[in-house]
């Protein structure tokens, strides 16, 4: 199928238990690519494979999958919601170009869907408006479409209209065509039929019908004349409207329905065909300069005849190797092509080309611009990574990815697990480019760092349950650091006789703190040759080399300034070595006399919590130490902004959860380093001297 016209590339995206998963598995069986529908609920959905996934009934990967709904191809990813996740949001939405927001008829604009919702404006992708589980208690349509114009800033356009509420909710109007759809009780998504509309709604419905008509003619000059005179337009003129409309992001055609009961799913994929743009409608891909990722001026046209373009958007490894994820921007790729990869300056061969079906593939020769593929085996591609043309090359717009904040040490169990551990989080690494690993040089430990809690901990049990590697998990660990807080002046004297040439240094000095962040500086004021000039970078890499292992508790210094000012030497004895030895020594001797202190990193911490929980919220940041810095009311909550120490942060989103009733949230990110009271610091050095002790 070459018709470009006839292809959409979507995305299924929204806050934890929105129902995302649910009715991207509704569209797979009206679509006819399943037939026995799976569901969230005991684990048997099509998108969610992992063994992580179906236990905890939450997405952590997207998947991809492609179907076809009126002569239509349709290539759809399923997204995750929760907020240690949201890397995988990022890097769909990069790629796609369209998708369906869903939201809870209940829980309405939550916060996980406004992150959501401001990646999909950055990336600019047209989206349609899903308000799914109108059967359940409390929901309530209307409340959700208001919650879309004030939380997230957007123009809701208003396409179907519910029947009936909560258990009484049978069916949905389509205001444009001004028909009932009515579903029977057997659940079936195929049984519904087509009624008039109900007595009690037929006013409603035109009030809605008149409101979607001036928004959609707004895209249309002629046309908004012509109906300003009182002349009604066809269908088809309203359709391409919100079609431009929904294309320029001036409004998100919104629907209503409960994809669990099976109701109403039919028309959004019908939305999606009608309205969401096909690869060639999107604004083409920027190319930018590899040397300094500024854009060139030229585009990834969308056409098979232009040279081959493509990103590789996300790894993942399973039993059959390495699967390349790919959106082709223009070209084609074929089976044993050699493309260049832009990122490695290296070639590679096309093997096994797939199309993807959740964890099922079908083998495919050839794919062209506009397809989402996967390619087999693929050595040196990583996340952002282009793929091109050896002839044409060019770089697309990369992709950024946000920090780790926390890690945990790990250690395998038993003594050959450690090579089975390096190559595992190495496949892991390369398929996550939110989590890193790095080896603390003195404990020998492996460090994971990662997004969050969550995130770490279904780390571990991949490793633990896919790659077989048991792992001993130590306590989340704060990277503290040392200072000192007074100028002294000190003399330190090296001498060591032992047959033959001595060793013999001398030196005086002043050290002082620094200016916060100026890390370590060096200056010689020595007059009259007390100590030679050619022995200064001794003392200084002396002093220098110290420096990464504090006095109180090994943890690196900052900012201290170091004086050399006079000393002594022998015409024999003195060498740039016993210059180094007697810096180290007057290091040891004279920090614990200016003052030696502990920095603890201080984090930036952004709460969201319902309103009647905020004296709660914030009480308990006070009591972890926090200092808040802001408030800020919303339409569904407050935002507290507040700076607290890392190390009194850990299993804070049990403690949150529980505090708001599940409905709070947080994000964190590294903002200073600040001296730890007294009393904590004790804590840390003892603790320090523990380990040390039992590691003896």
């Amino acid at each position: 199928m070459t018709d470009l016209s006839k292809y959409r590339n979507i995305g299924i995206f929204a806050h934890v238990d929105a129902g995302k998963t649910t009715t991207t598995e509704r569209i797979l069986k009206l679509t006819g690519k399943i037939h026995k529908i799976g569901d969230t609920h005991d684990g048997s959905t099509t998108t969610d494979f992992m063994e992580q996934e179906a236990e905890r009934g939450i997405t952590i990967q997207s998947a991809a999958t492609t179907c076809f709904w009126n002569d239509h191809r349709l290539n759809i990813i399923d997204t995750p919601g929760h907020v240690d996740f949201t890397v995988e949001v990022y890097r769909s939405l990069k790629v796609l170009d369209g998708g369906v927001g869903v939201f809870c008829g209940s829980g309405g604009v939550e916060p996980q869907s406004e992150t959501n919702w401001r990646y999909a404006n950055e990336s600019e992708v047209a989206r349609l408006i899903f308000v799914n589980k109108l059967d359940r208690m409390g929901a309530d349509f209307y409340n959700v479409v208001d919650q879309v114009k004030n939380v997230l800033g957007a123009t809701p356009l208003v396409m179907t209209l519910p029947i009936g509420r909560e258990d009484d909710f049978v069916g949905v109007v389509d205001v444009l065509s001004r028909q009932a759809f009515v579903w029977d009780d057997t659940g079936l998504p195929e049984n519904y039929e087509i009624q008039d509309i109900p007595a009690d709604m037929v006013d409603d419905v035109e009030a809605y019908r008149e409101e979607l008509i001036e928004t959609a003619v707004e895209q249309d000059d002629d046309l908004m004349e012509a109906y300003m005179e009182g002349e009604e337009p066809s269908i088809e003129d309203i359709k391409r409207c919100i079609r431009k409309g929904t294309r320029d992001l001036a409004f998100f055609p919104t629907y209503c329905g409960s994809a669990y009961k099976n109701k109403g799913v039919q028309l959004v994929l019908d939305a999606v065909v009608d309205y969401l743009p096909s690869p060639t409608e999107v604004d083409a891909q920027p190319l930018t300069n590899p040397e300094d990722g500024e854009p060139t001026g030229e585009v990834a046209t969308v056409s098979a005849e232009e040279p081959l373009r493509a990103l590789a958007f996300k790894i993942m490894d399973d039993r059959f190797g390495a699967l390349t994820f790919i959106r082709i921007y223009s070209g084609v790729m074929k089976k044993g092509d050699t493309i260049l990869n832009s990122a490695t300056g290296k070639t590679e061969r096309i093997g096994r080309m797939v199309e993807m079906h959740a964890d099922q593939r079908n083998e495919i020769d050839s794919a062209q611009a506009g397809d989402i593929i996967a390619v087999v085996g693929m050595k040196n591609v990583q996340t952002g990574h282009t793929l091109c043309d050896p002839k044409h090359e060019c770089t697309l717009e990369p992709m950024i990815f946000p920090e780790p904040v926390i890690s945990i040490a790990v250690a395998p169990k038993d003594k050959g697990g450690s090579e089975k551990m390096g190559i595992a989080i190495g496949k892991m690494v390369a398929e996550d480019p939110s989590f890193q690993v790095e080896t603390d040089e003195d404990s020998g430990e492996t460090i994971l760092k990662g997004m969050g809690e969550l995130h770490l901990d279904i780390k571990v049990d991949i490793l633990k349950r896919t790659y077989g590697v048991d792992l001993i998990v130590g306590q989340p660990q704060v990277a503290y650091r040392e200072t000192i807080t007074q100028a002294i002046e000190d003399s330190y004297t090296h001498k060591k006789q032992s047959g033959g040439s001595g060793q013999f240094g001398k030196i005086d000095y002043r050290i002082k703190p620094g200016e916060v962040g100026s890390g370590f500086k060096f200056t010689s004021t020595v007059v009259g040759g007390n100590v030679p000039k050619e022995f200064w970078p001794a003392v200084e890499k002396g002093f220098e080399g110290m420096m990464d292992n504090g006095v109180l508790a090994g943890f690196p210094v900052l900012d201290v300034e170091v004086e050399l000012f006079d000393g002594g030497f022998h015409a024999v004895d003195s060498s740039a070595v016993a210059f180094e030895i007697a810096a180290k020594g007057a290091f040891r001797q004279s920090m614990p006399k200016a003052g030696a202190q502990l920095l603890e990193p201080i984090m930036h911490v952004d709460v969201f919590t319902p309103e009647d929980h905020v004296g709660d919220v914030i009480g308990d940041l006070n009591r972890r130490r926090g200092m808040i810095k802001d408030q800020m009311a919303g339409a569904t909550g407050v935002r507290i902004k507040a700076d607290v120490p890392l190390s009194e942060m850990f299993g804070y989103i049990g403690t949150l959860r529980t505090m708001t009733s599940g409905r709070g949230q947080f994000s964190m990110e590294f903002s200073h380093y600040a001296p730890c009271p007294a009393n904590v610091a004790e804590a840390v050095i003892a603790e320090v001297k523990e380990r040390e002790a039992s590691k003896k």
